[in-house]
């Protein structure tokens, strides 16, 4: 099993200058090597990555500067060209939209990988071959054997995920003692099958007068100063939004021994409506993975279910009530339940999951 680790790192001044400078080289490299894929494609001659990464030895005594980047960061920027046609080229046969490799732009290019060799971590440090030994902020313990380090800049602070192989990770699964369906909504985050609501936090609604005060100023000036000023602010939503989902998802875990829910498909959601924004601001699929990979990693059932019917059936009788968006009461006409519209649904989501299970443990 994979996880991922991310830490803060604090580069002083001389060690963010080598930082940006392989940062802005591997950008270099990659357009670079785009623009010679496409010119010999213009010739008729296919270019792979083999032709392109026995070359980077003629670029180092070209442009000396390259000696200073780590030999394997630099194939693993023409890997992840590479990677890209791949992905054209198989959307292309899937005809989906292919979307062509694009040259990066500084702010479109943020990462770079040392797939292998070219660091260590000791000491609330990581040393970084041609870059130097590195403060980093180690605020959880890193469990398994680190593959990939990669070193990525994320607006004015610079961060290492640490790709780990993880073995006999998953526990095995408990014996199921108490079950919860969730629903997810707008009005409320969330409702359970016992009838508790989360609120929904609103963090992008609570954010948006300042949000748009900055971008009407960035508009304006164009200046580099007030684009790190709206670049923050969306940050600090986004982190927002992902510690209350971390923690969220961390208490369901914690209390349940199986947790069931909605297999929503978002994308078919979000259809230029008048409620698109509020679905990105509550970042369902964010948080219902959470919930996966944690409920895994602790031997916990997470169960997803069609969310055909659950907001329509009565989880009482099964008989379809038919409600406008508006409506938040589901009362049945044929046997008078009244409850909240989305503890219904919970309540649906719940008998689902646990029919899932009853079938699948027939099959064993």
């Amino acid at each position: 099993m994979k996880r991922t680790f991310k830490f803060r790192i604090y580069p002083n001044k001389e060690q963010k200058e080598k930082l940006e400078f392989t940062l802005n080289s591997c950008r270099f490299l990659y357009n670079s090597a785009l623009r010679n894929r496409i010119e010999a494609y213009k010739h008729g001659v296919s270019i792979s990555y083999n032709n392109q990464s026995n070359e980077l030895k003629e670029i180092k005594n070209e442009l000396p500067e390259f000696n200073n980047i780590h030999s394997q960061v630099l194939q693993d920027t023409l890997k992840r060209l590479d990677k890209s046609y791949k992905n054209f080229f198989r959307r292309v046969k899937l005809h989906q939209n292919p979307g062509f490799p694009r040259f990066k732009g500084k702010d479109r290019y943020d990462s770079f990988t040392y797939p292998q060799l070219g660091f260590n971590i000791k000491d609330n440090h990581i040393d970084l071959s041609k870059i130097g030994k590195i403060k980093l902020k180690y605020h959880r313990r890193i469990r398994g054997n680190i593959k990939i380090c990669t070193v990525k800049r994320e607006i004015d602070q610079w961060y290492v995920c640490l790709s780990c192989e993880i073995e006999n990770n998953i526990q095995q699964k408990k014996q199921i003692e108490n079950s919860i369906g969730i629903d997810v909504g707008l009005s409320s985050f969330l409702t359970d099958s016992n009838g508790k609501k989360e609120s929904n936090p609103n963090f992008l609604n609570k954010s948006e007068s300042k949000l748009k005060e900055t971008q009407t100023q960035f508009s304006k000036k164009k200046s580099r100063k007030q684009k790190l000023k709206l670049q923050k602010l969306h940050r600090k939503v986004k982190n927002q939004r992902k510690d209350f989902h971390h923690k969220l998802s961390k208490q369901l875990v914690n209390e349940f021994d199986c947790i069931c829910f909605e297999n929503l498909n978002i994308k078919n959601m979000i259809n230029g409506g008048s409620y698109n924004k509020s679905i990105h601001d509550v970042g369902w699929n964010q948080f219902l993975n959470m919930i996966s990979y944690k409920a895994e990693e602790a031997g916990i059932q997470s169960i997803k279910v069609d969310p055909f019917y659950t907001s329509i059936n009565c989880s009482d009788c099964g008989f379809p009530v038919y409600k406008y968006i508006h409506e938040r009461t589901h009362s049945c006409p044929n046997c008078g339940l009244s409850i909240d519209r989305d503890h219904n649904a919970a309540i649906n989501i719940l008998r689902l999951g646990t029919s899932l299970l009853k079938k699948e443990a027939a099959c064993l």
